[in-house]
C-alpha cells in the first residue's frame, strides 16, 4: 500500500520562521526528508557540502541550469538557489515527502514542474514589528542588511496569496501543529494512493 509522496513547500520573509518549523517537522515526521538546495552564496559558519547546501560557483550554477538539472531556481538577495531534480523524484516515488524550504519564486516554477505533487505553506507574522524584532534577535546582521531584509519581506509577503495554505507563525507550538495537519492531509489525498481503487474494489468483492 505504497503511496506517493508529496512535496510540502514552506515559504516566509526572513525571519517569518520558517528554518524553525522545518526543524521541528523533520524531527516529528520520519517520512519527511528535507530538499537539499544548490546555492551561490558563500557557507556560514558550521554549514557543511551536501548537508545544508550544495555549494556552487555562479558558473557551475548557471551550467547546471543549462542542463536541466534543476526542478526549479531562483535569485534572492543577489543569490542563486535552485532544487535539484533527480534526488527528488527519486525521494517521491519511494513513497516519501520532501520538505522546501524555498522562497515564492522557487514555490511558482516547482508547483509548474509538478503540479499535483507540491503543497505550499506560507507563513505570516503576527506583525512587521516582531518580524523586525526576530531579525534583529539574531545580533548578526549591521542596520544595512536589516533594512534590506525588512524589504525583501515586504516583497516576499505580496505573494501569499499564491500558497494553498497560509498560517500566522505567532504561537510555534500552534503553527507546527497546524503544518502537520496540512500534510497529514495531503498524504491521504486520493492521487497520492494508487493502490486505492484496487483496494476498494476488493472490499466490495469486485
Amino acid at each position: 500500500m505504497m503511496r506517493k509522496g508529496c512535496c510540502l513547500v514552506l515559504a516566509a520573509a526572513p525571519g517569518g520562521g520558517k528554518t524553525s518549523i522545518s526543524r521541528a517537522l523533520l524531527e516529528l515526521e520520519p517520512e519527511l526528508r528535507l530538499s537539499i538546495s544548490a546555492t551561490t552564496r558563500a557557507p556560514r559558519p558550521g554549514e557543511r557540502e551536501g548537508e545544508h547546501y550544495f555549494f556552487r560557483s555562479p558558473a557551475q550554477f548557471a551550467a547546471g541550469v543549462a542542463a536541466g538539472e534543476f526542478l526549479e531556481h531562483a535569485s534572492f538577495l543577489g543569490r542563486s538557489y535552485g532544487t535539484p531534480r533527480a534526488p527528488v523524484e527519486a525521494t517521491l516515488a519511494a513513497g516519501q515527502d520532501v520538505l522546501f524550504d524555498i522562497e515564492w519564486q522557487g514555490h511558482r516554477l516547482l508547483k509548474a514542474s509538478m503540479p499535483e505533487d507540491v503543497v505550499g505553506i506560507f507563513l505570516l507574522p503576527p506583525s512587521l514589528a516582531e518580524l523586525e524584532r526576530r531579525l534583529r534577535g539574531r545580533g548578526q546582521d549591521a542596520e544595512e542588511e536589516i533594512a534590506r531584509r525588512m524589504a525583501a519581506s515586504r516583497e516576499e509577503m505580496r505573494h501569499w496569496d499564491e500558497f494553498d495554505h497560509v498560517l500566522v507563525n505567532d504561537d510555534f507550538a500552534t503553527t507546527v501543529a497546524a503544518a502537520r495537519a496540512i500534510l497529514h492531509a495531503a498524504r491521504t489525498r486520493r492521487s497520492r494512493l494508487p493502490w486505492l481503487p484496487g483496494f476498494v474494489a476488493g472490499l466490495l468483492g469486485e
